[in-house]
């Protein structure tokens, strides 16, 4: 392989390509990729990466042109960057995504590697062009998982930016166990359920930043394992900001957090968004065997478009079971504390917050909503919370009750539209 590097540096140079001793620039079709969008580029786009890899990293260039590629695994230090029109085509032979462990629906299993992925590595970015999935069936195999687009574990300071990706009937792109992951500037599109956008999965400083992500799943889903094992394992999703994103959801919802959380998901901020699902803009989801918690979710300063909710709350739904359910009376509910939305405008909600699904033997501590505008067909109901507060909730068009509670109890529930 030395030797190989060695002859592309070799080549590049003859070429005229010049590049930073320490960060040299790999060109895939100096290692046989056709980009022709009919020959399979497995071999020679992978072997620009090893390469890439073995001399420390760099950049591995796909120039314009369609690559029909299996699946491919990136290095740390290696920048996967596609050039102006380029872009990556999924394999539709399943043999091409070997079968490996992936954290899937919460609990680890065997499923297909993803079309592209990184483990345990550092400084790991791919940008520009598209990446589009393998065609169906296999985004609809289950038992074992069909490949995802993109599966980065494990991962430090790994960038997606600036490119497109299209697929159906399963996630996009999921980050697990990853620290300081930035998903910037992406345009993502799925149909169909399990089409998830973006899953990140028990990651450490997370930045999703002007994304338009519409898919027929959750268009960003948090997550960190279902079962008292992940909450064992106590790998949460925290410190998360969305900002400046538009999110859609043709299915679910534009933001999910859960069902999947039994390892936690916390300090969660959702800013300046434009945000509709097909059943809640925000939902946060769980059921009894979960334990776990979500803590310190904020939303601010969002634009809410013709969803059934604005924030759907059912922490008693009837999902998947795990595995090994978390025991106990009050310790299988999740624990939930300090939600807080504030400067929020919603047009043709159907409902502004259902908080009804709450168990008594585990209430809600601390809910806050504040100056929230606009027109919806019904208001806010409300089950089994502490510590609640409500403000300038000044919306129209609805009917019946701007407010309805049971066992709920805090500030501003007698009047909310007051500051």
């Amino acid at each position: 392989m030395k030797h190989l590097f060695a002859l592309v540096v070799a080549l590049g140079l003859a070429a005229g390509t010049s590049w930073a001793a320490d960060k040299p620039t790999l060109n895939v079709i100096d290692f046989g990729a056709k980009g022709d969008g009919v020959t399979k580029d497995t071999d020679a786009i992978q072997k620009a990466l090893d390469a890439c890899g073995e001399n420390g990293g760099g950049t591995v260039l796909v120039p314009d042109g369609v690559y029909l590629t299996g699946s491919l695994q990136l290095h740390a230090n290696t920048t996967l960057q596609f050039q102006g029109r380029s872009s990556l085509l999924g394999s539709p032979d399943i043999a091409d995504y070997p079968l490996v462990n992936v954290r899937w629906e919460g609990e680890f299993r065997e499923g297909h590697r993803a079309l592209i992925s990184a483990t345990d590595a550092a400084n790991v970015t791919i940008t520009g062009g598209g990446i589009f999935g393998p065609p169906l069936p296999l985004g609809k195999l289950r038992n074992p998982r069909g490949p995802v687009l993109i599966e980065l574990t494990g991962c430090t300071n790994a960038l997606l930016e600036g490119f497109t990706t299209q697929y159906q009937q399963l996630w996009s792109i999921h980050v697990l166990f990853c620290k300081n992951f930035t998903a910037r500037s992406l345009t993502v599109r799925t149909v169909y359920a399990n089409g998830d956008g973006l899953d990140v999965d028990s990651c450490d400083g997370v930045t999703i930043d002007h994304c338009d992500i519409d898919t027929g799943d959750d268009a960003i889903s948090l997550k960190s394992g279902r079962g008292l094992a992940a909450q064992n394992l106590s790998r949460p999703t925290e410190n998360v900001i969305i900002r400046d994103c538009q999110l859609q959801s043709s299915k679910y919802a534009a933001i999910g957090l859960g069902t999947e959380m039994s390892g936690g998901i916390r300090n969660v901020k959702i800013v300046n968004c434009v945000i509709s699902g097909w059943q809640n803009a925000i939902f946060i989801k769980s059921r009894d065997g979960r334990g776990g918690y979500m803590e310190d979710i904020t939303g601010e300063d969002l634009t809410v478009l013709k969803s059934p909710t604005f924030i759907g709350i059912d922490l008693m739904k009837k999902g998947i079971q795990a595995t090994d359910p978390v025991p106990g009376d009050v310790e299988k509910w999740p624990r939930v504390h300090n939600l807080t939305f504030k400067n929020i405008r919603v047009q043709d909600v159907a409902e502004l917050v259902d908080g009804r699904n709450v168990p008594a033997a585990r209430p809600i501590d601390g809910f806050t909503l504040a100056d929230i505008s606009g027109t919806c067909g019904r208001a806010i109901s409300l089950a089994n919370m502490t510590n609640v507060n409500l403000s300038k909730i000044r919306v129209s068009g609805f009917e019946g009750a701007l407010i309805t509670t049971n066992n709920v109890h805090g500030k501003g529930l007698n009047d909310p539209t007051l500051k």
